[in-house]
């Protein structure tokens, strides 16, 4: 629970909640304007690359999360992510992850992930956050 202890030192340091929130948002994904996606956001923060000591979000690895209500009152989630690189260990096992992280969220219906290489991920893809927790300035 170690990255728990970082995020509270640099909320901390920011000055609060509000600045953190900002500072943790990745600069290239797209988000569907639906109720649910904050919630998700949350739940992708829980989802950490084994090595790499950064959430999946924050890291830069989630380009869209698209939220739709279906005829059963349920929202459907697409989620399109990449990884660090082609050759991730994890590769097979991450999109089982961020299905599960999403799944238990009460009201979800169907859960897509597609892993996509275009636009191939590199470090100016992180939120501050991130760069902050590996001590990866730019």
């Amino acid at each position: 629970m170690e990255h728990i202890a970082d995020k509270e030192m640099a909320k901390n340091a920011l000055g609060g909640e509000e600045e953190y929130d900002a500072l943790a948002e990745p600069g290239n994904i797209e988000l569907a304007d639906h109720p649910k996606v904050p919630l998700i956001k949350a739940a992708l923060r829980e989802v950490y690359d084994p090595e790499i000591p950064v959430n999946i979000y924050e890291l830069g690895l989630i380009y869209k999360i698209m939220a739709e209500d279906n005829e059963k009152g349920e929202t459907d989630i697409y989620v399109e992510m990449t990884l660090t690189s082609p050759a991730c260990p994890v590769a097979q096992e991450m999109p089982g992850w961020v299905q599960g992280a999403i799944f238990a969220l009460e009201g979800i219906g169907d859960v897509d992930v597609d892993i996509i290489w275009d636009p191939p991920w590199d470090p100016s893809m992180m939120a501050e956050t991130a760069k902050l927790q590996l001590n990866m300035f730019t």
